[in-house]
């Protein structure tokens, strides 16, 4: 026994003394502890300074209910309970008995109010007992943040967000997730926390070791009024045309700054959300749209010139033992007039006739456009572009046919309108922007210029050739039903088949619509694409008729609903006549003090604050400048002292 108490005595001189220090260490770090506190993410605003997205507080406020003394509760229960009941519309003796049973059951963290905005908060904290604070009273605040998007539903993919699971896996999505990193999600602070048991911690004083730093807020180039347009306009097309979903974009032509991006994709009960960024993110065949590019490949290379005769024949015709066909026969035809008519078979017939002996030449022109290659921006997601060559396993004889007319390849809706683009910019292709700047309240961090991804996609020749088709698309070609007297538009009609691969095709026929172009056609301010996928075929299904009036209408309200801006360049404007007036005035001001001024020819209003400055009553007669004045020049005036003027 002896021998066996020396052993337990030995033993707890070694844990106070020898580990003593670590234990206790260790029992500090598991009761008390620094607790992360997220910064203010940034703002995201549009390019006019409307607000896109922000971080708004939250607050949850708890109760230590046996933080305060006894004698210190008993007196303030009832008043907390009263206000508690203002507040929240329950009787005033259901706070009382909830709030006293969570201090008889000894309850350190009892919650009065969950997820309320920051006014709520500080009229919270000033109820009785709560207004004492952590250590008097027992109070517990918890902020927190949400973010939320000011125009709803609108863009609120290509907004975006930053999210992280509870394994700390991160998915950023649109503007938001692509520059929260860098730019908007600051940096966290720490508060002191205790450990109060079954998981839960308790701030033990009312404010942070290390307050949270902010992060910038982002500029975007989003015009809220195009965003808008764009939004309605695809809306209601997707909603006429039952199709399952739909994107529109829409880019200034020679900054290459994204002005509206929408993304809309049907539900189950039939209506319209963001669900995805389809422009960015959906690589698919481009059908008609692509004819664009292999004419444009055609014509640089110099096989053919727009005059060149090309047989369509009746409208069917056999490449390598598969039949190629167009909605009707157009015979023999120009180059030029295949693409306005958008024949598949023209301009399978010149892309084969030319370049099936040489299929590298063609592909890399192609490439040379860069349109095999993603075009790297910002937003994550990005779909690749599929390009085939000779060699590849989509590759056969029937790939440059089906190229021709936009089959057998992928590109997104914002690939594509990037070419077009470019062919608006006078061959310039420039990478696609959506972030303007970055600031901290007014100070510039950093700002954003364009990127040339080619300097000239094409010589002057093929490039006016080109946009002369494009016009006369809408003038007499597919396009013909958008064409408008009072406003000029360019752009290529695209009807392309989806899924044919799948056995059903037959019997449930499945399109995407789509037109890619610019306006006005003259003088291109903005490009635009619009693609809509899956219309019911039994209300229509080619690109002309479901997604032309949605490029139409964009294109008309942005002219007919968008502010004019005029720019001014200095408010600094140089007027002799009003920079004598005001020194007449000022030496005047400071050289009379108790002696009357000679102010016969100064405005009424200037003479009136002179004389009352001066302590003088002033009574006018008449309007316009001082002609006579009842005290003369020079003459020693009192306070209060009348003096009349004859305006």
């Amino acid at each position: 026994m002896f021998v066996f108490a020396l052993a337990v005595v030995f033993k707890l001189c070694t844990i106070q003394f020898i580990q003593g220090e670590d234990y206790r260490d260790l029992a500090e770090e598991s009761l008390i502890k620094n607790h992360e506190i997220p910064a203010n993410r940034g703002n995201l605003y549009s390019a006019d300074g409307s607000l896109l997205a922000t971080s708004v507080p939250k607050y949850d406020i708890r109760l230590d209910a046996i933080q305060a003394k006894q004698s210190t509760f008993n007196e303030y229960i009832k008043p907390l309970s009263d206000s508690l009941a203002k507040y929240t519309g329950k009787p005033s003796s259901y706070h009382q008995n909830t709030i006293t049973k969570a201090r008889n059951n000894k309850n350190r963290y009892f919650l009065l109010a969950r997820n309320i905005s920051y006014s709520d908060y500080i009229r919270l904290r000033n109820f009785p007992l709560l207004e004492l604070g952590a250590i008097k009273g027992g109070l517990i605040v918890e902020q927190t943040t949400r973010r939320e998007h000011p125009m709803g539903g609108i863009a609120e993919r290509s907004i975006g967000y930053e999210r992280f699971d509870e394994d700390g896996n991160v998915s950023r999505a649109g503007i938001d997730g692509a520059f929260g990193e860098k730019y908007l999600r600051g940096e966290s602070g720490k508060r002191l926390k205790q450990k109060i048991g079954n998981g839960q911690w308790k701030p033990i004083v009312d404010y942070n070791q290390v307050e949270p730093k902010d992060g910038y807020d982002v500029y975007t180039t989003i015009d809220v009024n195009i965003q808008d347009i764009a939004h309605h306009s695809l809306l209601g097309q997707l909603e006429k045309y039952e199709a399952e979903h739909g994107c529109a974009v829409v880019m200034d032509v020679k900054t290459g700054e994204i002005k509206a991006i929408t993304n809309l994709a049907k539900t189950k009960e039939g209506t319209y959300y963001e669900k995805r960024n389809y422009a960015v993110w959906e690589s698919h065949e481009p059908g008609s749209t692509f004819k664009v590019m292999a004419l444009m490949a055609a014509l640089e290379d110099k096989v053919i010139d727009t005059s060149t005769i090309v047989d369509t024949k009746l409208g069917s015709k056999r490449f390598y033992g598969r039949t190629i066909r167009d909605s009707k026969g157009h015979g023999k035809i120009s180059a030029a007039k295949a693409l306005e008519v958008s024949s598949n078979i023209g301009l399978a017939s010149i892309i084969d006739e030319h370049y099936s002996d040489q299929p590298k030449k063609f592909i890399n022109r192609l490439k040379n456009w860069h349109l095999n290659k993603t075009i790297g921006i910002s937003i994550q997601g990005e779909g690749k572009p599929v390009i085939p060559e000779p060699g590849d396993k989509i590759w056969s004889r029937n790939a440059l046919p089906s190229m021709a007319y936009g089959y057998n390849l992928k590109m997104t809706p914002l690939q594509v309108l990037t070419f077009y683009n470019a062919i608006a910019n006078n061959g310039e292709m420039i990478k696609p922007r959506f972030i303007k700047a970055v600031k901290e309240f007014d100070r510039e961090i950093e700002t954003f210029d364009k990127k040339v991804i080619h300097q000239k996609i094409c010589s002057d020749k093929t490039l006016n050739e080109i946009r002369e088709i494009l016009k006369n698309v809408v003038l007499r070609g597919t396009g013909s039903r958008m064409y408008s007297e009072n406003f000029s538009m360019a752009g290529k009609t695209g009807t392309a088949r989806t899924e044919y691969w799948m056995d059903n095709w037959s019997e449930d026929r499945r399109y995407i619509s789509s037109f890619a172009g610019y306006f006005p056609a003259e003088n291109p301010k903005y490009s635009c694409i619009v693609v809509i996928h899956k219309p019911s075929t039994k209300v229509g299904y080619y690109g002309a008729d479901v997604s032309g009036p949605v490029f139409k209408r964009i294109a008309q309200k942005i002219y007919t609903e968008t502010p004019l801006i005029d720019e001014v360049e200095t408010l600094e404007i140089v007027n002799q006549k009003i920079d004598e007036g005001y020194e007449s005035y000022y030496d005047i001001a400071n050289t009379y003090k108790t002696i009357m001024p000679d102010v016969r020819g100064l405005p009424a209003m200037d003479a009136l604050a002179l004389l009352e400055n001066m302590g003088l009553k002033v009574k006018l007669n008449g309007a316009g400048v001082v002609k006579a004045q009842s005290i003369d020049k020079g003459v020693k005036v009192k306070p209060n002292q009348i003096v009349e003027l004859t305006i």
